[in-house]
């Protein structure tokens, strides 16, 4: 089953500028991510479990993120 994701409530960090942003929506059952300058592109989809971990790994700084 496809989802519509213009639908979805897509949020963007504040800190984010005009540039290189991610939008994230949080739905019920997964997280969706996609580029904040193609808004009608593809977007990614992530399990709960899997976001989650992949913010704890930001958190702490093990990620090589340049």
């Amino acid at each position: 089953m496809e989802m519509i994701t213009e639908a979805l409530n897509w949020r963007k960090s504040s800190y984010s500028g005009a540039n290189a942003c991610v939008e994230v929506a949080r739905p019920a059952a997964a997280v969706h991510v996609r580029d904040s300058k193609d808004l009608s592109g593809p977007s990614l989809e992530f399990s709960r479990e899997a976001w989650t971990s992949f913010l704890a790994e930001v958190a702490t700084g093990s990620l090589d993120l340049t």
